[in-house]
């Protein structure tokens, strides 16, 4: 952290984003969720960022920063590093305002983001194999180039913009109680912390991470951002390893709690929010919703949680649901050792069909040393209608004299 004490951010400065938004963000929807009220025993809406211009809340945070440079900085241009969301944002931001940017992104960052973020006007570089490893390089260019450098949460414009999301979230629903909302670096709970607290300081903010990147409690234990030493999550748009110096200092002042969700907790919200709610939504963008599911009873409703995001990689989000699927008890797959004769494959499906079993592949192998000469291995992947009908499988399959191969 920098000796010179770091600027704050108002509540006058996050109304004064809404009128610079005023035209250019979506005043997203807020949407009932039946199935997560039931679950709280009380109120449960999403805050559907994820139906924002560019994908996510980002363009928030990213157009009033760009909106406040000077003519002398316009013509320099701009540079972000990003994997994906901020470079969206950033990139449409600067269309808008007619100011040249250039985004840097990481190697692998998903393809769609980095058309979307071509599409939208920005010169894309591909830079590194983490968002920290792009951060210093884009960082690099604005020192040699000149280009305005845009944080993607560690400024107070940044910071007032994203707040704009707390406004609207009291407008929609004057009644809310707990705001839960995913932290990365921390600029869109920061910025919601100051809105809502400066209206309404009964309502509760809990702030949800990745377990995998969970820079924020040592940090707040340590009460100085702590930098982590790796960082491993599905969810690219909180996977942050070091919280932003100005939000940090915000979320311990006015967050009341900090939360982790697991990869798996991560999954089954995805699926969730797709199957019930109709949303598309990326992992970050769930991890509201996953702390819900994970422990209903402890939020006080009416919650509003946030949806940030709905930029999902298709074969990320293929194996996501997968991996939700499997969570939730409606994905099994089986090793069995069968005869290696004819009619053995067609008598198990034959199993699998009568207790409605969905047969999604199979395959065979006749390899392994565990087998005896006699013997295949199937390996058999199905779709069930939940835990209680994957023990039914497992039962039917054991009563047939079929055994389960670990």
């Amino acid at each position: 952290m920098n000796d010179q004490p770091l600027p704050d951010v108002t509540p006058d400065d996050v109304r004064g984003a809404q009128k610079i938004l005023s035209g250019i963000a979506r005043i997203t929807a807020l949407e009932g969720s039946r199935h997560l009220t039931g679950l709280v025993g009380s109120p449960v809406h999403f805050k559907c960022e994820n139906l924002q211009r560019t994908g996510s809340f980002k363009l928030r945070g990213a157009y009033t920063r760009i909106a406040g440079l000077d003519a002398s900085e316009r013509a320099r241009g701009v540079v972000a590093a990003s994997a994906g969301n901020h470079a969206q944002g950033v990139a449409l931001a600067a269309a808008l305002l007619g100011v040249r940017s250039t985004v840097f992104m990481p190697v692998g960052a998903p393809l769609p983001k980095v058309a979307a973020t071509r599409e939208y006007g920005a010169e894309v570089r591909l830079s590194g194999e983490v968002v920290d490893a792009t951060l210093t390089a884009a960082q690099e260019y604005a020192r040699r180039t000149g280009a305005v450098f845009i944080h993607p949460f560690d400024h107070p414009d940044v910071v007032a913009g994203q707040g704009t999301v707390g406004l609207e979230i009291l407008e929609q629903c004057p009644e809310v109680r707990t705001i839960v909302v995913g932290i990365g670096g921390g600029g869109l709970a920061a910025g919601i912390a100051v809105a809502v607290k400066s209206l309404r300081p009964d309502v509760r903010i809990v702030g949800v991470q990745a377990e995998g990147a969970a820079a924020y409690p040592p940090s707040l234990a340590a009460g100085r951002p702590v930098a982590l030493e790796s960082v491993a999550t599905m969810a690219d748009g909180i996977k942050v390893a070091r919280p932003g110096d100005v939000p940090f200092k915000i979320i311990g002042d006015l967050v009341d709690e900090v939360r982790t969700v697991t990869e798996d907790q991560l999954a089954g919200a995805l699926l969730l929010c797709l199957e019930r709610a109709k949303l598309v939504v990326e992992p970050a963008g769930v991890a509201p919703v996953a702390a819900l599911m994970a422990d209903p009873g402890s939020f006080a409703g009416p919650v509003v949680a946030v949806l940030s995001g709905g930029n999902v990689d298709p074969l990320l989000m293929q194996r996501v649901l997968r991996h939700g699927m499997v969570a939730a008890g409606r994905y099994l797959s089986l090793r069995l050792a069968l005869p290696d004769q004819p009619g053995a494959l067609a008598l198990l499906l034959g199993r699998l069909s009568e207790v409605d079993a969905n047969v999604l592949d199979v395959s065979h192998i006749r390899t392994d040393p565990r087998l005896r000469l006699t013997e295949a291995e199937v390996e058999v992947h199905l779709e069930t209608k939940g835990p209680e009908h994957c023990a039914e499988v497992l039962g039917v399959l054991g009563d047939a004299g079929y055994t389960v191969m670990p």
